[in-house]
This record gives C-alpha cells, structure tokens and sequence, in this order.
C-alpha cells in the first residue's frame, strides 16, 4: 500500500506492518518487564549510555573506543578537553543526558533542537561562532571512513530562508500529525532533519539525538537501555546506502528504504535488550561472588580479569577461574588476545 508521509512517497507493505507490530507488541509489555528487572536496568542504562555516545562520535570519526568513552566519563573535566574526540564526547553525553532525564518536558521544537546543539558543541572553542544557530554555509552529508578518507553521500539543503522554512514546516507536521504511526514520523523526522542539515556541523550526532527523544516521547522508554547509535554503527554501509538512495530521488522523494532500515535497527536492538534481559535471569543461579564479577563486568565493559580483581579484592587464579567458568556457560564474551584479552558480558 503507497501513501504520502509528509512530503514523501512510503509502501507500507505487509514486512514493515508486522516490524511495527513486533516492535510494539514489546513495548506492551515493557511495564511489566520494568517493574520485574528494578535494578538491573541502572546496569543496563549505564552500558548503554557508553555505548551510545562512543558510536554517536565514531560514526562522525572520532577514534575513542567504549572503553575510553567510559574511563574519560568517570573522570570527566570540562576544562581539561584537550582534542575534537574529548570534545565531542563530552558534548554527546551532556546533550544525551539532557534528553534521558527529561524527555517528558522537552518537545520537538525549534528552541529544543537549537538548545540541544549549543549543548551538543559547547565544548570546541572553535564551534563558538555556530552553536545553537543554523547554518551560514552550504554544507554536504559525508561518510567518514575508518582509514580517514570521506565519501560526499549527498547535497543539503542551502542555508539561509530555505533552511528555516524547511525545518518550520518539518516541526509543524510533526507536532500536529496525529495519523502517522509514531515510529514512522520518528523515521521520517531522522531523515528529513538530515536531509536538511540545518546546523554547520553536529547534524549526524543531533539527529541520533532527536530520535532518542521522539522515541522516548511517544513512550518507547526501553530504548534508554539500547543503543541504537551502537546498532546504526555496525550498519553503517547500510545506513548511508539507505539515505543516498532515497535522496538521489529528491524532492518528492520515496523513502520506503529508510523506513525499512530504521524499523529494522529497531527491531534489533530490541532484540539485544531482550537477550540482555534473559541474561539478568541467569544472575538468580549465580553465586555471591560470580554476582559480584558480573555486575563488575557489566558496568565496565572491556575489562580485564586483572581489574576484576584488583577493584573487587578478588585473587586473580579466583576471578580467573570464574570469569572463565562464565565464557564457557555463554554468559560472557571474551575479546582479544594475550595481555590484551578482556571481557563484557553477552
């Protein structure tokens, strides 16, 4: 079935009826899920947080792995920012923070979407003369690659009147829409947001953001405890194959792909939370101290035994062994090799 979405054409076929549904028959349950887990979501948002904005900043080429995203943000001083990664980290977690303590009060405005950049990019001396206000130059969307070349993926909007209608217009629609099913206008505010690109720099990472927001606004609450950043990194060829199609088109453009792709990442990382849940259940049969070493594990993701012990006051052949005992039940992932060989939990 085609239908026009905002300004775009969109097939809702029988596959994206039923991503929808799944995804929402989750969330029926997510209350109930909730109350049951308590604790064990602190765990899971706190992972999740790492993750997000150690993806958030690596997709717009940052070089900061998970496990330096969380030993900065432990220790973070704002006045000691020395590099674009620190900066752009801390910029990420501010704004990230923002939005997960206080979604019910913000609204998809211009003035949230505004405030959201100056706290995005405050961070960079040299962001100063653009924070918070959209764009003075023409700007393109462009994929940053591990090996430090660029990919142009396509033309934005031009700045200036067309910027601010095109993003006006955007806002209306999706403040006073009440037909669109509610992951579909956060699919489509994503790809318009950027499309338009309406702020210098900062656009890839503030969308992300958004879409954390319009999520948790129209009551997806679990996606605090995912990443979807994480997920959009890992498919990021798909992400950006996704967008360069569908603007290839523009205007009038059919935007079936992105829709697709977006509830799919959904769908995964939904998936993730799930396995992450059952594997919560698995605490109950656990001793005291593989509790301890779980917990541990779980809140510093990327960690070596040699830290398990020393931080729990656990001997090492002990913390060895039970870490080990953990691998082999599928409870815990092992990475590396040698010296460098540290675990997180699956």
């Amino acid at each position: 079935m085609k239908t026009t979405v905002y300004n775009f054409s969109v097939s809702l076929g029988w596959e994206l009826i039923r991503i929808i549904s799944q995804i929402d028959r989750f969330d029926a349950s997510w209350s109930t899920i909730e109350k049951r887990e308590g604790a064990s979501l602190a765990q899971l948002r706190t992972m999740a947080t790492i993750k997000s904005v150690g993806a958030s900043t690596r997709i717009e080429g940052s070089k900061m792995s998970d496990a330096e995203v969380q030993d900065f943000l432990k220790e973070l001083d704002v006045s000691k920012l020395e590099d674009r990664d620190k900066q752009e980290v801390a910029g990420y977690f501010a704004s990230l923070d923002i939005i997960i303590d206080g979604w019910n009060e913000l609204r998809i405005s211009e003035s949230s979407i505004k405030s959201l950049h100056n706290v995005l990019m405050k961070y960079n001396p040299k962001d100063v003369w653009h924070r918070g206000n959209y764009k003075q130059h023409s700007n393109a969307v462009e994929a940053n690659f591990p090996d430090g070349s660029r990919q142009i993926i396509f033309e934005t909007t031009p700045p200036g009147y067309p910027t601010e209608d095109q993003m006006r217009s955007l806002i209306s629609w999706y403040n006073q829409d009440t037909e669109v099913h509610a992951l579909v206008k956060s699919a489509v505010l994503a790809y318009e947001f950027l499309s338009i690109h309406p702020f210098q720099d900062g656009n890839g990472r503030l969308s992300r953001l958004l879409t954390t927001l319009s999520l948790l606004s129209h009551g997806y609450s679990w996606i605090q405890y995912v990443s979807f950043e994480h997920e959009i990194e890992e498919s990021k060829n798909a992400y950006y194959r996704s967008l360069r199609h569908c603007q290839a088109q523009r205007p009038g453009e059919d935007i079936t792909e992105w829709i697709s792709y977006f509830l799919t990442s959904l769908i995964n990382v939904q998936d993730k939370l799930s396995r992450k849940l059952e594997r919560s259940d698995v605490k109950g049969s656990m001793s005291p101290k593989e509790k301890q070493v779980y917990t541990y594990i779980a809140i510093n993701p990327g960690c070596k035994s040699g830290q398990v012990s020393k931080d729990l006051s656990i001997p090492k052949p002990t913390a060895k062994r039970i870490i080990a005992d953990m691998v082999s039940r599928d409870i815990l992932e092992k990475f590396g090799r040698g010296a460098g060989v540290n675990y997180s939990i699956k």
